[in-house]
């Protein structure tokens, strides 16, 4: 329980620090979405720009049996390594926007 615990404050953490910066763009709001009872983790831009409606997913984060799930990162920096630097082993984050034969090559755990 306490892994989980500590997963969970890494993920927060992390996305929190990352829709801190902000935009310039004050019509795209960075929204965090946390459900620690199932274990859901994203940011989300919503919004208008040049009247178009703008909505998307940077980062969606999961954590099942004990591992996390890294279903989405459209960030630069990559939020596996930035977890990896906090201290979680490799051996449980999943790089789950990989396709299942291919995660075995990259040095993550596969499910």
């Amino acid at each position: 329980m306490e892994k989980l615990e500590k997963y969970r404050t890494y993920i927060k953490q992390i996305l929190t620090d990352y829709a801190n910066p902000g935009s310039s763009d004050d019509e795209i709001e960075t929204e965090l979405i946390f459900d620690s009872d199932r274990d859901h983790y994203q940011v989300v831009y919503t919004g208008w720009k040049n009247q178009r409606c703008m909505y998307g997913c940077v980062l969606h984060l999961d954590i099942k049996n004990g591992k996390i799930w890294i279903q989405h990162d459209g960030t630069e920096i990559g939020m596996a390594n930035e977890l990896v630097n906090l201290g979680v082993p490799k051996l449980d984050i999943v790089l789950a926007f990989h396709e299942p034969f291919v995660r075995q090559y990259t040095g993550f755990a596969v499910g």
